[in-house]
């Protein structure tokens, strides 16, 4: 099964506001810090044709009397937990699909909780009753067509979709509808008069995969229900590849002591998650954006992995001082860790470079940072020299979805 939160980060804003429940509402970004897009909306919203990335001005064009909440990524994360735990107690096949979207496979549980269906509302109740939220779950026998159930009816719905129903639910919806089918996917599909799922379904699968490659036999494969995919544990997840996280700042960075916050605060985040995860990087990619939207992108090996946001730092200030001019002006900077490797990994230290003796009070003071944060929240302690910035680097702002690349 699929389940997926409705409106997820507007109704867990709305559980502490419950006087804007039958109000248009959207949860957005810093419209003055150039993040004025919209995040997520309820669906008095959706009805006014608000939809989600578009820019506020756009939104308020088309609802007028909408209202604008900031985000709180900590919260959304706090309940993304709690839910999860709720899925826990019937499965421990749960694999997240993103942060408000979950597969489980619930095989094994039916013999103790019922059929996949009354899993399925015992779980949507539990959720209700226990958080406040409501969510959409579609049931099926393989995750395409469970992530289409949940998409099929929304709000707060249940669909099935069998193994006998499923063309006469799916095959006439047109094939943009089928999951991964992009928009020059479906105009690539509509040039070979494949118009709707059922006319991808009976379409000669050589033919597809002579035209579109692997993408075309997987397409055949998902229309016909031959996917076959499993809900991967948490143990069985796909390798982490690279950890990032990037800023879009509020002005434009000049100068030296500009750079240098941004890079703390960068670095900090992804050292965090580093961590979190068990992970430790051994090379640092640095992306810098101009105001012009000129891009580079640069990365350095380090002398032995790390997790600590001081060694990421440190390279990340190397890149830019041997990359850029420090009087160039800078809308964005992504620091991503690369070249993951597990933190308990043995390594052979260079005999050109000495030991840092510090290293080893640098990491404990950074994972009793961690356990403080995981304790009062992301925002319950930073450096000194980010609190009170003027560039749009937010206290909170530590969200796992703003985490970039990391499969």
């Amino acid at each position: 099964m699929h389940c997926d939160m409705n409106a997820f980060y507007a109704s867990v804003e709305l559980l502490s506001r419950p006087e804007l429940m039958e109000l248009p509402v959207a949860v957005c970004g810093d419209p003055e810090g150039r993040h004025g897009i919209i995040l997520a909306k309820n669906e008095h919203a959706k009805k006014c044709g608000v939809t989600t990335a578009e820019t506020i001005w756009q939104a308020k064009r088309k609802c007028p009397n909408i209202v604008l909440l900031r985000a709180h990524h900590d919260k959304y994360d706090r309940y993304c937990k709690l839910i999860n735990e709720i899925y826990y107690r019937f499965t421990d096949l749960v694999e997240p699909f993103s942060i408000d979207e979950s597969w489980l496979d619930v095989t094994a549980s039916e013999q103790l909780f019922g059929s996949g269906e009354e899993i399925a509302r015992q779980i949507k109740s539990t959720v209700k009753d226990e958080l406040g939220l409501t969510q959409s779950i579609g049931v099926s026998w393989n995750k395409i067509f469970s992530k289409m159930g949940s998409e099929y009816k929304k709000p707060d719905a249940i669909t099935v979709i069998s193994r006998a129903n499923y063309k006469d639910m799916l095959w006439s919806l047109p094939v943009r509808e089928l999951f991964s089918v992009g928009r020059a996917t479906a105009g690539r599909l509509n040039g070979m008069g494949i118009r709707t799922i059922g006319d991808l379904a009976v379409y000669d699968r050589r033919t597809l995969r002579n035209a579109l490659g692997k993408q075309g036999a997987m397409l055949y494969e998902y229309a016909n229900g031959l996917e076959n995919a499993p809900v991967r544990a948490a143990s069985e997840r796909r390798k982490i590849k690279s950890v990032g996280n990037g800023i879009t700042f509020k002005r434009d960075l000049l100068g030296r002591d500009d750079i240098l916050t941004a890079l703390i605060a960068l670095s900090d985040t992804v050292s965090s998650r580093l961590r979190k995860h068990g992970l430790k990087c051994s090379g640092i990619k640095v992306e810098v954006k101009d105001p012009y939207f000129k891009t580079i992108s640069r990365q350095i090996r380090l002398t032995a992995p790390t997790n600590l946001a001081e060694h990421i730092r440190n390279a990340s200030m190397e890149l830019m001082n041997r990359s850029w001019s420090m009087n160039a002006p800078i809308r964005l900077i992504t620091v991503t860790g690369i070249g993951i490797v597990p933190e308990d990994i043995d390594f052979q230290m260079s005999f050109l470079e000495d030991a840092n003796p510090c290293s080893e009070k640098i990491e404990t003071l950074e994972r009793t940072v961690d356990k403080i944060r995981d304790k009062y929240g992301g925002s319950a302690i930073t450096y000194g020299r980010v609190i009170g910035n003027d560039i749009g680097i937010e206290l909170e702002a530590r969200n796992e979805d703003e985490e970039t690349d990391i499969l």
